[in-house]
This record gives C-alpha cells, sequence and structure tokens, in this order.
C-alpha cells in the first residue's frame, strides 16, 4: 500500500494532503461541544394540529389563539376567552368566592379535596367557571364562561350554582345572557350533587324564557356530557366555534356500544350543523359582532 505523506507539492506536481488541525490535537476533548439554543423559550414555537405549521406562538395569541395558516382554534382558558369576547375593562365577575367542597369524601387517584387544591393552584380560579357583567361592542350582557383548565370544564355544583345564578341575574335585569361552553361532562367526583345541576340549570333558563330574555349559547371545543344535555343546548340562538367537537357520549363510546362505523366528521360543529342542531359555525374573528348583531335584531 502507497504512503501518503504531508508534506508540499513534489516535482512530479502531486497534490499534498494536509492534516486538519483538529486531527493534530490527539484528543476529542479538545473538541469544542455543540452549542444548545439556551437562549429560545421554551414554548415559543408550536406546531399546528390540524396543518402541522410551525407557528410562533405571539402571533398565534394576537389572532386570537388561532392558527395563521389554517384557522385552527386552540383551547383557550376563561380569562383569554372573556378578553377576547368583551368590551377592554368591562367584565364585572360575579360570585368569584364560591368554591367547591369534599362533600362525598370521594377519592380516585387523589382526594378530591387535594384535586381541587391543586387545581386551584394551577388556574388561580375557585372553580371551572366564570361569570359577570360585561359589554360586547357597547351592549350590556351577563357572561358565563366555562373553563377547560380546571378539572376539563366538569360541571359540578358550583359551576351549576353560578350558571344558575347568571340566569336569575340576567332575569333580573332584563339582560342578554352568553354562555360559553367547554366542558367534559358532569364531575364525578361530585356524583348526583353533579347531575342534579342539568335540572337546576335547565329550571333557570326555563323562566328566563317566560320572562322573554334572550340566550345566546357558544358551543366550543369540546363540549360533552351533561353539559350538553342541558343548558347547552337550549340557547335561542346555538353558535359553535369551527372543527368543535360537540355530543354527550365521545364518538369511540358509541362506535364501540352500536357496533358501526361512524360518518365521516360526526360530531363536529359542521357536521350539527348540517344536522340542524347548531344555528351558525363563527370564528372568533367574528364571534363579537355577531353577538352584536343578534342582541341589536333581538331588540335587547
Amino acid at each position: 500500500m502507497a504512503h501518503i505523506q504531508n508534506s508540499p507539492r513534489g516535482a512530479s506536481g502531486s497534490a499534498a494532503v494536509t492534516t486538519p488541525a483538529s486531527a493534530s490535537a490527539g484528543s476529542w476533548k479538545e473538541v469544542t461541544p455543540a452549542r444548545k439554543n439556551v437562549d429560545v423559550p421554551h414554548g415559543l414555537w408550536l406546531k399546528c394540529p390540524e396543518c402541522a405549521a410551525l407557528i410562533y406562538r405571539k402571533t398565534m395569541e394576537e389572532q386570537q389563539h388561532t392558527c395563521p395558516e389554517c384557522r385552527y382554534h386552540f383551547r383557550v382558558g376563561a380569562q383569554a376567552r372573556i378578553e377576547m369576547l368583551v368590551d377592554p375593562e368591562s367584565f364585572e365577575e360575579m360570585d368569584a368566592s364560591l368554591a367547591p367542597k369534599d362533600t362525598l369524601n370521594f377519592t380516585d387517584k387523589k382526594s378530591y379535596a387535594q384535586r381541587l387544591l391543586d387545581e386551584q393552584k394551577k388556574t388561580g380560579s375557585k372553580d371551572g367557571l366564570r361569570a359577570g357583567r360585561a359589554f360586547v361592542k357597547g351592549r350590556p350582557i351577563i357572561l358565563a364562561v366555562m373553563d377547560f383548565n380546571f378539572m376539563a370544564g366538569s360541571m359540578g355544583a358550583v359551576v351549576g350554582e353560578k350558571i344558575t345564578r347568571a340566569v336569575e341575574k340576567a332575569t333580573k335585569e332584563n339582560l342578554p345572557l352568553v354562555i360559553v361552553c367547554c366542558s367534559g361532562g358532569a364531575r364525578m367526583q361530585e356524583s348526583t350533587l353533579s347531575l342534579m345541576q342539568m335540572a337546576k340549570t335547565s329550571a333557570a333558563l326555563a323562566r328566563f324564557d317566560e320572562a322573554g330574555g334572550l340566550f345566546i349559547c357558544l358551543l366550543s371545543d369540546p363540549t360533552y356530557g351533561g353539559t350538553t344535555a342541558s343548558f347547552a343546548m337550549l340557547g335561542d340562538v346555538i353558535f359553535a366555534e369551527p372543527r368543535a367537537m360537540i355530543g354527550f357520549a365521545g364518538p369511540r363510546v358509541i362506535a364501540n356500544t352500536i357496533r358501526a362505523e361512524l360518518p365521516e366528521g360526526f360530531q363536529t360543529a359542521e357536521f350539527l350543523q348540517e344536522k340542524g342542531f347548531i344555528d351558525k359555525i363563527v370564528g372568533r374573528q367574528e364571534l363579537r359582532s355577531e353577538v352584536a348583531r343578534v342582541i341589536d335584531y333581538c331588540g335587547k
């Protein structure tokens, strides 16, 4: 085998092979390690679950938590929802001090009492709904917003009580009522106490309807279980966000129960609109205008 020397170009004109400086170091310890991106904050970018586009988080938030490429609607908490819907600094919260109790001493993976403390610390709220007075483009309303961040927006005694009080306040003051639904259903840790809220909220809405009240309901992703089976489907006008999943039991449970393939798009807002369950699909950019338009049309 020929021996290649690290020498200048020889008399024959052949090129010499130069040994890299790093190779002459003789140790991997002398090689500079790759630099990590320590200056990029965690969560600055995210991937859209619908179109897989890489999104700058601040841009997404500025566009009301929607994907700038496909308008996918990301889930938002109650505070962000309130800020997007009502006039700036017009929201006056009611019954903020109401908090649930572990009446049944319920324990699953952890005690319900501990779970409540953990959720309250995480969200800064007493429970999974915020209600109060507000203005939408100058129109006064009573607003209730469910928070999926708190135990998946499940409806317990406090959530049902706050909705009922909001309905009664709207009845007394003859104001339009707007409820934003985002819930996995009734709260299992409260058992029958949770299920009772379905009848309680529905009865309050029946009295509100008899008094000539206007109830606008927005169904966001997801709206399921006891929420759908009670007040969520009782609106005079029912809006839904694009591609929101809405139903009672989940599609997988239904498919396993009836042993049949479900239609394409089953339980999406678009599917329900086609079947007459909702009135209109409204994106977040248009929601304020749509709510104000309905209030004006109904003379409220």
